[in-house]
């Protein structure tokens, strides 16, 4: 069986400490889906290591990390996290497997971002400007170049195709882009050299092999559900699919093999970039919960938008996603607050509903909140169940009841171990 890790909110629930968490547990560590758009923070020894595309097994001796199909891959940034890896001395051509389906961003990539975000205007979604979009729209349009494809003379034909056909796109949006290619596909070279040094595999053959052998794998998800393509708040949402079914496609697993699906969230909301957020917070309650909780983006450095925790939203994430287990993150950040509030239901066109429905901007409808108390305790330091204020204990219960579905840690801190198990 496979089990899923998933985030269940707007991303950057915290999904790569609880995978290096679970990562003893496990023999594989499978991403299904992303690019290096994506960014999961570890903390551990006193170090934080971030990670964009490599699995966050990696810092384990007894886990093969894949980078599966539904990944895409920028071997310039690649090469960059493996660059930082060296100085960890992990021998990681050993330990990092990498799907031939899988398919590459390009320089031009990048650019096409760029320039689609800029001729927006005001109606920007937000995107990272990693290339992740363009690079998912030659997926489906059946012309990209992926990592199998590298072992092939005929790949640089392939490349300069697609670059020709990018840069006349480019061209079309009439923008001002200053780009030098040359230096960009010089640096793109170099990190395709370095990519080729690592092994390739059929990764949905290594991975029914490895189910038939009885291997532990967990499977890890980018951004987070509320970002899903399809079931996101579109058109704010990334390009793949965050959500379960995503482990299905994105690394050739079946559905049948799927076990238990990890669900991970915030004890309050964030969010990157433009889009819908009921919840989100204008007032001192906000700034307080971006300071303390450190609320930057590990990809791009922009200030995440704080609110209160969208129940309604993490609900809808749960149904979608089948979550079997939930694990709460940063729940020391809301330490010292009086009086917390959770979004139960929202006001939707002057009626009241628990769903989440089509279109959940401001001008449609307006949370609906339930008031709790809170808890003035540090609980960065505590290590036991039994430690957790009432309050909190009040506030996970209440949670558990709403969500009909248990939640197994609790979060007290960045660093592995302040991970709390109940």
């Amino acid at each position: 069986m496979v089990d899923l890790l998933l985030g269940l909110q707007w991303g950057d629930e915290g999904k790569g400490k609880i995978v290096d968490v679970l990562t003893k547990d496990y023999d594989i560590i499978a991403r299904f889906q992303g690019g290096p758009n994506a960014g999961h923070t570890l903390e551990f020894d006193g170090i934080k290591h971030v990670l964009h595309t490599i699995p966050s097994g990696i810092f384990h001796k007894n886990a093969m990390n894949v980078v599966g199909n539904g990944v895409v891959i920028d071997p310039v940034i690649f090469k960059r996290e493996l660059d930082n890896l060296d100085k960890f001395d992990l021998d990681y051509t050993k330990k990092l497997l990498i799907s031939r389906k899988a398919h590459l961003i390009l320089p031009t990539h990048r650019l096409l971002d760029a320039a689609s975000e800029t001729a927006k205007g005001k109606a920007k979604i937000g995107s990272t400007l990693k290339g992740i979009g363009p690079t998912y729209m030659d997926k489906t349009g059946r012309n990209g170049l992926r990592v199998g494809d590298l072992e092939f003379d005929t790949w640089r034909t392939k490349y300069r195709n697609l670059a020709n056909k990018h840069e006349a796109m480019i061209a079309f949006y009439n923008v001002d882009i200053q780009y030098d290619l040359k230096e960009l596909e010089d640096e793109f070279c170099e990190g395709v050299e370095t990519l080729k040094k690592l092994t390739f595999i059929d990764s949905e053959e290594y991975m029914f092999n490895a189910q038939r052998e009885g291997k532990k794998i967990l499977a890890e998800g980018a951004q987070g559900s509320l970002l899903d393509i399809d079931f996101g708040t579109y058109p704010y949402v990334t390009s793949s699919n965050t959500t379960a079914a995503g482990a299905c496609t994105g690394l050739g697993v079946a559905p049948n093999k799927i076990g238990r699906v990890l669900g991970i969230f915030k004890a309050y909301t964030t969010r990157v970039g433009s889009g819908p957020f009921p919840t989100e917070l204008f007032d001192k309650d906000g700034e307080t919960m971006g300071r303390v909780g450190n609320e930057f983006g590990a990809t791009t450095g922009r200030p995440r938008r704080c609110g209160w925790l969208d129940l309604v939203a993490l609900k809808y994430a749960v149904q979608v996603n089948g979550v079997t287990e939930l694990m709460m993150m940063k729940a020391d950040v809301l330490s010292g607050f009086e009086t917390l509030k959770v979004c139960t239901a929202y006001k939707y066109k002057g009626e009241e509903i628990q769903h989440l429905p089509y279109n959940i901007e401001n001008d449609n409808l307006s949370p609906i909140y339930k008031s709790l108390k809170g808890w003035s305790k540090d609980l960065t330091k505590m290590t036991k169940a039994e430690e957790l204020p009432p309050a909190l204990n009040a506030y996970i219960a209440f949670l558990e009841e709403e969500l009909q579905v248990p939640i197994k840690i609790v979060s007290v801190g960045p660093d592995r171990l302040q991970t709390i198990h109940r």
